[in-house]
């Protein structure tokens, strides 16, 4: 499946959107093979996003593998905290019998990239924090998805928590990205 491939490479403020391409036997790729826990890219070309040129996010196979779970559990009525290039939205949209797709994204600068490239009319992206948004009154979601970390590691897990905590009685099922490697990393 192709993901994000009509959104362009753009920049707004600190953010931007840009391509990238894997060769075959890239350096990075032998690497990863050899550790535990890295994962290989396969070779092609790719849209990343990046703040202050750090990766934030990609559309590799293996950072759309990280979000699954979410996909096959995903019906009805989904929240989904951070836009990111939008993979879970287009995604879930394909995949799943999906009524609403609320997204909440904290960085103006992201939905000013992103959230034009999404115009089906089951999709309202949010400009708010997912810490002190609140669901409007009486809304449950069928699933909610956590993806607003820059990075995996044991320091996540309070956030998560928080976020689960928050959510947990508007929803049947959440998860957050990478929860198991953080729960590991944290040990």
């Amino acid at each position: 499946m192709s993901i994000v491939k009509d959104i362009p490479c753009a920049k707004s403020g600190n953010w931007k959107v840009e391509e990238f391409e894997v060769p075959e036997n890239s350096i990075e790729n032998i690497r990863a093979m050899m550790k535990p826990g890295c994962r290989a890219v396969k070779p092609g070309k790719y849209k990343r996003l990046t703040r202050n040129g750090c990766v934030i996010m990609s559309n590799t196979p293996a950072e759309m593998a990280d979000f699954n779970r979410f996909i096959w559990k995903a019906t009805g009525n989904v929240l989904i905290n951070g836009l990111g290039l939008g993979c879970v939205i287009e995604s879930v949209l394909k995949i799943k019998p999906i009524t609403n797709v609320t997204v909440i994204e904290i960085s103006q600068d992201v939905i000013n990239l992103v959230a034009p490239y999404f115009t089906d009319p089951r999709v309202k992206i949010v400009h708010a924090d997912a810490f002190k948004w609140e669901p409007p009154r009486g809304v449950r979601y069928n699933a909610v998805w956590h993806d607003i970390w820059d990075d995996i590691c044991g320091g996540n897990l309070p956030e998560m928590t928080k976020l689960h905590r928050k959510y947990g009685r508007r929803t049947d099922w959440q998860d957050s990205w990478a929860k198991g490697l953080c729960k590991r990393y944290a040990a």
